[in-house]
């Protein structure tokens, strides 16, 4: 919307600027009379440039004016209108209504003239008649020159100081004193016509001959009457600044043409300037992208690879390179990601602002692309991990188990050593019926020995099964000793069942049978076999991971220590069955062998063992104790990672929703907005020795082997995902930021109209309720379509319900939503706005532009883009440049419509 107020109190070309100019030259008169002559010639030399062109001219500036005829004369021809009728009578009302005509057509082109009246002109008065032809010199020969949108005075000084700038001891700052030696218009003259002025031959110590020069030449080659005097510059401390200004607008208005073409040429510079700047961040991009895809797919296979280890020792020190991978090697892949994004963020949005097509990366380089190459490499990252920790529990439980199997083989090799011997003798053919009734009792002993061990040959089998369905790497040494003691399990079983049946056969013939040796061996047998499994199962080795299961076992422990008395009662009654046999035999005069024949448990084996086990109890009692106080103390660690990761968890939440407040409010200007997201940014990154000491409390959890924690729900691939996460946020935060002040700069928005924009956005982001938001979450920071709309009627957009708004709306939203997302994000609005709201470049504009530099012709020469464009753009043109093909072409002729019509379309520019 235009601001009518603001646009008819511009300060610029208005009344009052020509208010205070008048002041100012009553001011100047009163400070330096001599400023009178000059002014009286100048200002004469510039009316007769114009009045010749009607064929007359003045002698005296306050005499040829008083009648006011030649006064309106001169209006019409620097004007190019008809004023009224001048009045022909001689008196005086006829002069004063003639001047008056004038001062009016003055005033009717937004002059207003103070203290400047018809009486004064008609008398004569000097003074109001140079104010007056001042203002319209200022009106009609200054006030139009523009450089690059500064104002009459600024643009005129602007245009010599660029035009004189390569020229040695010229430095135009003023319209009076940098131009006393005459260098600076031999150097405009020298700069547009270098065939009339020999520059080097001038000399800064020869004013009055370098003015003169360039007097001569400007009148006799360019058309410039004479206005100054050479004598009257050199000799004026500081020569009056409004000859100075009149004389050289003449220069500007004869070098007009070349003015075009300069301007052209920026335009030019200024397009092609933008596209070398976006291929250069086209080309940063497809590198970067190319050099972290390629970290990528170095990496997956590594994370991958699922090659087993013998021992935990190894596994660890794999755990140890993939801890060094997370702190060391991926950190800055994640820096590189995220400056990925931003840079193709950026290069969107400037391509946007300068009307040239959306960038579009070589396959397999999108910015989904490397998103989804990322996730691929953080699933395959969280597989190695769980893969680490899954290998180091199989091969602790396969150590675990392997010396378990080794230790019961060792065992069971130990009681098996001999009885085959002992069950192939022949020992009963010679016996008597007592012997042969006792080798059958002793027989059943043993029967009842072999089956309490079946339990042991059951579990050294089974541990041999698990062992290799967890792929133990010594598997066959494993299976090999195991098939050994299955296969002397079966030659036993079998030699057993033969002894027994040649026993009974026997068995009718022998009778008598010490009834005592018999009880003994029955009660002996099964309690040595408990105190041998007591024996094994206090050396058992345990491996436990928390409080609750080495409580358990010293739970077992203390069952076990419980049932000793128990235990002891009993080996006291097997030695008082021993005890009773030798009191019988004594009583009897009975001569025994001195050993049990149903037995070969002795009642000193059995104190021997019982004193091994008793010794073994504590030894029991003190590593079950050290192993609590392990578990405690990873009990600690535990606790210690947990308190600091609910406070890490906590913050990166907390900063999380800050940042997406901060991005919906408008608190002071966007570069207010950026310093103080980037003071948040550096707030946030100081909290990284946080981040670095949960990194250190995780790596002492991992090396305690603990893999549970019931202190916290947070795991450190959760928090190591969410800092990543709020880094990427808050750097996405501050990109969009500076896009809005691309956007603004590039548009000429006016930050009061961003304001107006964002508070028009957040007011309808809003109104919806806060259980649509959570359902919706992935529009948070957008309006659905009935929102947008809502918006831009609020925004006096006719969009309402009918034909024509339906038709204007889906116009609208097929420019801010082209893929038909459903949602409007912010930048979507703030460039469909500022596209309404700002003019743009376009392909016609470039092509004008060209015609011009080209003098009007449909082809331009290599020679004039390098004599226009500066050297490296004028090559940029010419190599890109297609060669024209017209039938009014020349040898080397260039199509620049072609080119200009491709910068804005497709193309491999």
């Amino acid at each position: 919307m235009v601001d009518y107020h603001a646009a008819n109190n511009q300060p610029s070309g208005g009344p009052q600027t020509y208010m205070e100019q008048e002041n100012d030259w009553d001011r100047d008169l009163l400070l330096d009379p001599a400023w009178e002559k000059q002014q009286r010639k100048t200002f004469t030399a510039w009316c007769n440039s114009h009045l010749r062109k009607a064929g007359t001219q003045i002698e005296n500036i306050e005499e040829d004016f008083r009648d006011g005829l030649k006064l309106m004369l001169l209006l019409e021809v620097i004007s190019g209108e008809r004023l009224p009728k001048p009045e022909r009578g001689k008196m005086r009302v006829h002069k004063i209504n003639n001047v008056n005509k004038a001062l009016d057509f003055i005033a009717s082109k937004g002059v207003k003239l103070v203290s400047i009246g018809a009486e004064e002109i008609v008398d004569g008065n000097i003074k109001m008649t140079l104010g007056m032809i001042w203002t319209i010199i200022l009106r009609f020969a200054i006030q139009d020159i523009s450089v690059e949108e500064t104002s009459a005075k600024e643009g005129l000084l602007l245009w010599c100081q660029r035009k004189t700038a390569p020229y040695k001891n010229v430095n135009v700052q003023n319209f009076h004193i940098s131009w006393k030696d005459g260098l600076a218009f031999n150097a405009l003259i020298h700069r547009h016509r270098p065939d009339l002025i020999d520059y080097d031959n001038l000399r800064k110590d020869d004013p009055v001959t370098n003015l003169n020069n360039a007097f001569e030449v400007a009148e006799k080659h360019l058309d410039i009457p004479k206005m100054l005097d050479a004598e009257d510059i050199v000799n004026t401390a500081r020569p009056d600044e409004k000859a100075i200004m009149t004389y050289v607008s003449s220069f500007y208005h004869a070098f007009s043409g070349a003015q075009k073409a300069e301007t052209a040429a920026n335009r030019i510079c200024k397009v092609l300037a933008v596209n070398q700047e976006n291929e250069q961040m086209m080309e940063d991009y497809e590198k970067l992208a190319s050099n972290l895809l390629e970290w990528i797919r170095r990496t997956i296979p590594w994370l991958e690879d699922r090659t087993q280890q013998k021992t935990v020792n190894d596994m660890q020190a794999k755990q140890e390179d993939f801890r060094d991978y997370r702190t060391v090697h991926k950190p800055p892949k994640v820096q590189e990601k995220c400056q990925l994004e931003i840079s193709f963020n950026t290069l969107q949005t400037k391509l946007r602002l300068s009307n040239r097509p959306a960038f579009m990366p070589s396959e397999g380089r999108m910015v989904s692309d490397i998103n989804a190459a990322w996730h691929t490499l953080e699933g395959a990252e969280k597989g190695y991990e769980e893969w680490i920790l899954s290998e180091i529990r199989r091969l602790e439980r396969l150590e675990h188990l392997a010396e378990k199997f080794h230790q019961k083989a060792a065992i069971h090799e130990s009681w098996t050593s001999g009885k085959e011997a002992m069950l192939t003798q022949k020992d009963y053919e010679t016996s008597t019926l007592s012997e042969v009734k006792a080798l059958l009792r002793k027989h059943e002993a043993f029967e009842s020995d072999l089956a309490a061990h079946q339990d042991r040959v059951e579990q050294i089998a089974a541990i041999a099964q698990e062992l290799n369905e967890l792929d133990y790497y010594d598997s066959a040494s494993v299976n090999d000793r195991c098939q050994k003691i299955c296969d002397q399990w079966d030659t036993l079983g079998a030699l057993t069942h033969r002894r027994k049946d040649s026993l009974e056969r026997t068995e009718k013939q022998l009778e008598s049978i010490d009834e005592l040796y018999l009880e003994y061996a029955k009660r002996a047998a099964p309690f040595n076999n408990w105190m041998e499994g007591a024996m094994e199962d206090l050396q058992d080795m345990f491996i436990v991971h928390n409080i609750e299961e080495i409580q358990g076992l010293i739970a077992a422990h203390e069952q076990f220590k419980s049932t000793l008395p128990e235990a002891n009662k009993e080996r006291e009654a097997i030695q008082a069955i021993q005890a009773e046999v030798q009191k019988i035999a004594q009583s009897n005069g009975i001569k025994l062998s001195g050993a049990n024949p149903y037995t070969t448990i002795t009642p000193g084996s059995i104190d021997d063992k019982w004193e091994q086990a008793m010794a073994m109890v504590p030894q029991r009692d003190k590593a079950l104790q050290e192993e609590l106080n392990k578990q405690n103390s990873n009990d600690t660690l535990r606790a210690t990672f947990a308190t600091q990761a609910n406070a890490v968890g906590a913050y990166i939440q907390a900063k999380m929703e800050e940042i997406g407040r901060i991005s919906i409010e408008m608190n002071g200007t966007l570069e207010d907005q950026l310093t103080h997201l980037r003071e948040y940014q550096q707030s946030i990154l100081s909290y990284m020795p946080e981040i670095n000491k949960l990194e250190g409390d995780h790596q002492h959890i991992q090396e305690a082997l603990i893999f549970d924690n019931q202190y916290t729900s947070y795991t450190m691939e959760h928090l190591r995902v969410g800092w990543e996460q709020l880094l990427t946020t808050i750097a996405r935060t501050i990109n969009e930021v500076e896009n809005q002040i691309l956007t603004r700069d590039a548009k000429g928005i006016s930050q009061e109209q961003l304001y107006e924009y964002r508070a028009s956005f957040n007011h309808f982001d809003k109104s919806i309720s806060g259980a649509e938001k959570r359902s919706r979450c992935d529009h948070t920071g957008s309006l659905i379509a009935e929102e947008f709309k809502a918006c831009l009627i609020s925004l006096g957009y006719d969009v309402e319900n009918d034909k024509q708004g339906d038709t204007e709306f889906a116009r609208i939203m097929s420019i801010v939503d082209p893929n038909n997302s459903g949602a409007v994000t912010f930048q979507a609005f703030i460039d469909f706005m500022s596209s309404e709201t700002t003019d743009k470049d376009s392909a016609d504009q470039v092509i004008a532009s060209f015609k011009i530099l080209a003098g009007d012709k449909n082809y331009i020469m290599p020679d004039e883009l390098r004599r226009e464009l500066p050297p490296d753009q004028a090559e940029y043109c010419i190599a890109r440049m297609a060669p024209y093909t017209g039938p009014d072409g020349v040898p080397g002729a260039l199509d620049y419509m072609s080119f200009s019509t491709a910068l804005y379309g497709e193309s491999d520019l």
